[in-house]
């Protein structure tokens, strides 16, 4: 069963960057006003598979009761609340879902008066840009490029990558993300990066389901 969920995992981040090429060669404006649009599948596709990340990584923890040290269960529950997080803030915690106001706060501080926090203001600065934005791309990439190459060839990174209860993605994993971000980069139209957080979404939630080193985090 695991298995023919992470087969369908990667199928659909196929069927993603093919749709995603199709549709950028085909109409632009209808890109990114209908296929990438706020509230649109892609929007919402990158939630429920961040949140099946979560739930994933739950299901690992309570696996593990018993059979790994406590630090590997509450660090895979910690994952599990943080892919939480990023799935009800893609979607603002409901809020355009359930029509309510957002309150003060962020009316006055929220680059788009959403209640979330990765579109935060601090003064002109954009908090999520600025504390993340290409950091974040490159941690991500050495994630899911770098770690299946070095974990394979043990030492310090694959006992640091173990004692951490870090779900070790495969080569497939990276190869994916490498053709992924080149797709990315040459499409040019607004909202091509909702994409690669959906493709993201997926890619986590096969590597969680059968990571390279899955004996050592039973």
């Amino acid at each position: 069963m695991t298995e023919t969920i992470e087969r369908g995992a990667m199928a659909l981040i196929v069927v993603t960057l093919v749709a995603t090429l199709g549709v950028y060669f085909w109409d632009r404006e209808y890109f990114h006003l209908v296929y990438a649009a706020e509230d649109g599948l892609v929007e919402y596709g990158t939630a429920l598979f961040l949140l099946v990340a979560s739930v994933v990584l739950l299901v690992r923890a309570s696996q593990m009761r018993g059979r790994a040290g406590a630090l590997a269960v509450g660090l895979t529950c910690f994952y599990a609340l943080l892919f939480f997080l990023a799935a009800g803030e893609e979607i603002s915690w409901g809020q355009r879902i359930f029509g309510w106001e957002s309150g003060e706060f962020f009316k006055e501080n929220n680059k788009q008066y959403e209640t979330n926090f990765h579109n935060l203001m601090v003064g002109d600065m954009h908090l999520a840009k600025t504390l993340f934005g290409s950091v974040l791309t490159v941690v991500i990439l050495l994630y899911l490029v770098g770690l299946p190459l070095l974990y394979p060839r043990g030492g310090w990174i694959a006992r640091v990558a173990d004692r951490l209860a870090v779900p070790v993605p495969k080569l497939k994993h990276g190869i994916i993300a490498i053709v992924a971000s080149l797709i990315i980069a040459v499409i040019d139209v607004p909202r091509k990066w909702e994409v690669y957080e959906l493709v993201f979404s997926l890619l986590v939630v096969s590597i969680f389901l059968m990571p390279l080193n899955r004996d050592k985090l039973s």
